[in-house]
């Protein structure tokens, strides 16, 4: 019987999809993120959102004034496009490497997209840029619409939009963020060998399903957009995280909010991952018996998928003996409190060993 390993040294890794927030929100979040990953591609949400390559530009400047001292940390910024988004700033943006991808959210469809597209046919000419510059979109894939289940959000957009979309413009490089379904892992690992259509699967969806969001009462810490699904969709996406599949990579979608704005009413989606992604990453391995795929995940994939090089610095994460307890809330200089996912599990393992060098910003 092979003993499974209790350390694991791979090359720092990226992550491809988180949210930072602004002010006093990101200040406190960001430190959790630069400790361990080398560059994230930052999403443009806020409110206002970052519309334009000026918008990103002073947003970069924000983010990297909030670093710790001494922490090396490559923000790439996106650009969120809207119904009337001009391509030449994009292009601009793209070219002077400010802009490094852009942003589709369907109007409505998450936390701050009411100014997100509200027909894709309208913005033909955009992803026309986009695919004749090579620029990356990324996408939010949920159809949004009142006959459409909650639950079918992903599907129905592969069916209606994403398919349409890559006949039209069979060029142009996508991202399927945050998996979350059977039908969305299987449309990518069949459609991305061609490399132009690569899919993020965060840590939360691969530990939780929907069901875990109801166990003893209504849990809004558990709650994210797009919502988890069946206990057979999070074995479908372990399975594609684990594969080694290239077109396959990890994606935070790390989305703090304070503890006030998930208990209410009217509870916001997202959840806070980016304090324990790595230690949720490897624990998934470690039970799938897939550690020696968890660098390809992590750190090799991702940076293949979107042309930068891999990070010459490495990370180490060890497995304790003994499971470590669960990270206790985050607060902002202005008092806001963060719940940490998972703010009820313990994790076995962790990171005790970064080095500080790193591939530079394409």
């Amino acid at each position: 019987m092979t003993t499974r390993p209790t350390t694991l040294t791979i090359p720092k890794p990226d992550d491809w999809h988180l949210h930072l927030r602004d002010g006093a929100m990101m200040k406190a979040v960001v430190p959790y993120t630069a400790r361990h990953f080398a560059r994230a591609i930052v999403m443009p949400n806020l409110k206002p959102p970052i519309r334009t390559t000026a918008d990103a530009a002073a947003y970069r400047e924000r983010i990297l004034a909030a670093l710790p001292e001494g922490v090396d940390f490559t923000p790439l910024m996106t650009a969120y496009l809207t119904d009337t988004t001009n391509p030449d700033d994009l292009e601009k943006g793209f070219r002077d490497n400010i802009l490094f991808a852009a942003k589709l959210y369907p109007a409505g469809a998450t936390t701050n997209s009411d100014l997100g597209v509200t027909d894709v046919q309208g913005i033909s000419h955009i992803l026309d840029r986009l695919q004749r510059i090579g620029m990356p979109l990324s996408i939010h894939g949920e159809f949004v619409d009142p006959s459409v289940d909650f639950f079918d959000r992903e599907a129905v957009f592969i069916e209606r939009i994403l398919i349409p979309m890559r006949r039209s413009f069979p060029e142009l490089r996508i991202i399927l963020e945050h998996l979350t379904t059977k039908t969305a892992v299987h449309y990518v690992m069949t459609e991305g060998q061609i490399g132009r259509l690569a899919g993020t699967i965060t840590p939360h969806h691969l530990w939780i399903n929907r069901s875990a969001i109801f166990e003893n009462g209504i849990s809004p810490h558990l709650f994210c957009l797009p919502i988890a699904k069946r206990e057979e969709d999070r074995q479908a996406l372990i399975q594609a995280a684990t594969s080694g599949a290239s077109m396959i990579f990890a994606g935070t979608d790390s989305a703090p909010h304070p503890r006030t704005a998930k208990e209410t009413a009217n509870g916001a989606g997202g959840i806070f991952g980016a304090a324990n992604a790595l230690s949720l990453y490897a624990e998934i391995f470690d039970h799938a018996n897939a550690l020696n795929k968890l660098g390809d995940f992590l750190s090799t994939n991702g940076a293949t998928f979107y042309k930068v090089p891999v990070n010459t610095a490495s990370i180490t994460l060890e497995k304790s003996p003994t499971p470590l307890p669960p990270l206790k809330p985050i607060l902002t200089e202005d008092g806001a409190e963060i719940v940490v996912f998972p703010h009820q599990s313990a994790l076995s393992w962790r990171i005790i060993e970064s080095s500080s060098s790193y591939a530079a910003q394409p």
